[in-house]
Formats: structure tokens, sequence, C-alpha cells
């Protein structure tokens, strides 16, 4: 079942004027809070912008993608610096940029089941982003992800084969 929704999942750039239900949000919150993460830190932070204004900003910060402020809901994945303390560089630099990757597909995978869309971007301006939510200075932008209900679905992307992609070690 689980191989049927990652076969399924796309990157929605274009979204429906419609409401996600407060059900379905907290499942997404739900699927954030589920992924693993190192030594159990659980170093992310994931703001829900659901104002159309601040999702309008960070559209700009994310060199005018347009789908971004218009899906009805973009999350702003954070990894929280203060790993630091445990884990030094490779905590800040690795671990918690894991730890917001993990919760970002379980994410992807949940919206998926629930038939909304969803992009993981990574193209925008973290300065700005930052500046735009009044961020601590431990919290770093990962990635936006807007949500909502797809108005197309793109076809399958082409793959890397899996020779090229795995190795065998016997």
């Amino acid at each position: 079942m689980i191989l049927e929704i990652l076969k399924k999942r796309r990157s929605i750039r274009k979204f429906k004027e419609k409401e996600i239900p407060k059900e379905n949000i907290e499942k997404l919150i739900s699927a954030l809070i589920l992924a693993p993460s190192a030594g159990n830190l659980q170093s992310r932070k994931f703001y829900f912008v659901f104002n159309k204004e601040i999702r309008e900003k960070l559209k700009e910060a994310a060199f005018n993608q347009e789908f971004i402020a218009q899906a009805p809901l973009v999350i702003v994945a954070l990894s929280d610096k203060r790993i630091f303390l445990r884990y030094g560089e490779r905590g800040v630099n690795l671990y918690s940029i894991c730890d917001v990757s993990a919760s970002i597909e379980n994410l992807l995978l949940v919206a998926t089941e629930l038939g909304l869309g969803t992009c993981w971007v990574g193209a925008f301006d973290e300065r700005k982003v930052s500046q735009i939510l009044n961020l601590p200075q431990y919290l770093r932008p990962v990635c936006l992800v807007p949500v909502g209900y797809p108005q197309e679905y793109p076809s399958p992307p082409s793959l890397k084969r899996e020779e090229e992609l795995i190795k065998h070690i016997y």
C-alpha cells in the first residue's frame, strides 16, 4: 500500500481554491511529528502558513514561484540549530536537516493518501523567509511545502535505473 502511494505522489504546482479540512491538517501534523529523529532530539519545527499575505511574501522570497501563493497552505520546514549543544557541527549541518527531511517525506506521503498535492520547494532566499516569519536565529528554513487540492496531475517523472542507484555488497 505504501509503495502505491509512493508511485502516485507527484510535485503539484497548480492548486484548486479549496480549503483543507481541519481533520486533514491534523493528520499532516501527525505525519510530521511521527518521523524519526537523530537522538530523538526532534531538531525541527514547522510553521503552517494559511495567511494569504504571508503566503504571497513567501512566494516572492521563493523567486516568484506563483504556485506557492496559490496553495491554501504553505508549510515552512525549519531545522533547529540548538542540536549543536549535543551533536556539534554534524548535528547542525546533517542531523537536523535529516530530521526535517524525514518529516517532510512523511508529510508528502500522507498528503498524497488524503488526495492533497504538495511540492518540496528548496529554491528560496533563506534570509528573506527568516525575516518574513520573524524567526529566531537558531531556526533555519530548509524547505517550503505548498499544500492543497491538485488542479492537475503531472505525468510520472523519468527515474534512474536501479543499476545506476543501487550497489549490492555481499
